[in-house]
This record gives structure tokens, sequence and C-alpha cells, in this order.
């Protein structure tokens, strides 16, 4: 059994048991380095604020969430590679657990100092195609006084069951529509990958719905 092999099992089988997993060392460690290093390379003019909602009910909410984000593009060779892993990734789940994951899409995400993302869903039962969130984390020796962790909430009641440091190399993957979450107030500036993994939902070409 290869490294890979082992990694897409233990990943399978948390998301059958609870339905979400944590995972330390998420993704090649070059190809993390190298994610870090393009990071560094954007401008603040190449990410824009994040808002809440999809096409027509997109808006931008301060009070809601206060990130920054930039979609990744198959046009750089780095954030390419990444999104070629995450289709590795989707072809072995759909292996393992026949999820019909369909296709990704995924944005870096700059918290700012001050900045947070208020308790939310990723995705409302049976209104949507985005079935299983990613995301990966690229800061290297983040503090417990710094903030920003991401909390994951069980499907009804207000106990977290998860507090996340966001350290670099930590991915974590959840079901889209049964862990509302949130991120606390960052007291550093907090770069992440947040991703989706879709289904089709349609009868034509279009993916359902665009982002």
């Amino acid at each position: 059994m290869n490294q890979n092999t082992a990694f897409f099992d233990t990943l399978a089988d948390e998301l059958v048991d609870r339905g979400y997993s944590i995972l330390h060392q998420g993704i090649p460690t070059d190809l993390c380095c190298q994610l870090r290093s393009r990071i560094k390379e954007l401008d603040d003019e190449d990410f824009k604020r994040a808002g809440i909602g999809r096409e027509q009910d997109h808006q931008i909410n301060s009070q809601i969430r206060r990130d920054q984000i930039r979609w990744l593009s198959q046009n750089n060779p780095i954030e390419n590679a990444y999104l070629n892993w995450m289709d590795t990734l989707r072809s072995a789940l759909n292996q393992r657990l026949f999820m019909g994951l369909f296709d990704y899409e995924a944005h870096f995400a700059h918290y700012p100092i001050g900045a947070f993302y208020k308790r939310h869903v990723d995705a409302f039962k049976g209104r949507t195609n985005r079935v299983l969130t990613t995301v990966l984390y690229l800061n290297k020796n983040w503090l417990n006084e710094e903030g920003g962790e991401l909390i994951l909430y069980p499907e009804t009641g207000d106990t977290p069951i998860e507090c996340v440091l966001p350290e670099s190399g930590t991915l974590v993957c959840f079901l889209s529509d049964r862990f509302p979450h949130e991120v606390l107030t960052a007291y550093r500036d907090r770069y992440s990958i947040a991703g989706w993994y879709r289904v089709n939902n349609t009868l034509g070409d279009q993916i359902d719905p665009p982002r």
C-alpha cells in the first residue's frame, strides 16, 4: 500500500464514520511550500472582499464575514498543481465512497487582522450541489493566541465538536450540508484555500449552479 492509498483510505473512513476529517499532513509537503510561496506573490489588489450567497443573492456583509478571496486558476502552474491534486482526491473518494463528485472549485482566503466569518453552513440540504468542503491552511508556526481557529459544530446544538488551528499543511474535509462552522477572529494575517467538491444536478452541459 503506497502513502497516497493509506491517506485516501483514512480520509474516506473518517468521512463515513463521522462526516469530517482533519489531517495534519493533508497534501505533499513540497506542494504546500509552493502554495505558501505563491500566496506571498499576490498583491492586496489580487484579492476581493468575500460576500455571502450566490449569484443574484450575493452580497457583502461585514457583520458576517470580513475575509478576502481570490479564485484559483489552472493558468498558474502552482495553483494548477493543487487543483490536480484535489482532482486525484476526488477520484479516490468516488472510488471508495461512490459520492459522484463531479467538479471542484477553490479560492485563496486571506483573513487580515481582525477578520472573521460567523457561524454558517456551506450548503442547504436539497438546494445545492456543493457536497464536500475542504480547507487547507498555509500558516507556519501558528500560535493559540493568534486566534483564527475553525470551529465545527454538530448539525444541532451549540457545543463545538472541533477547534482547528490554521497551521500549515492541515487539511479539513467535511460534508457541506451537515456541519455549521465559523472562523474566529484572527490576530495575525491568516491564509488558507477553501474549496468545494460538487455533483452535477443538471441534465445539460452546464454545472449547477455556477459559482
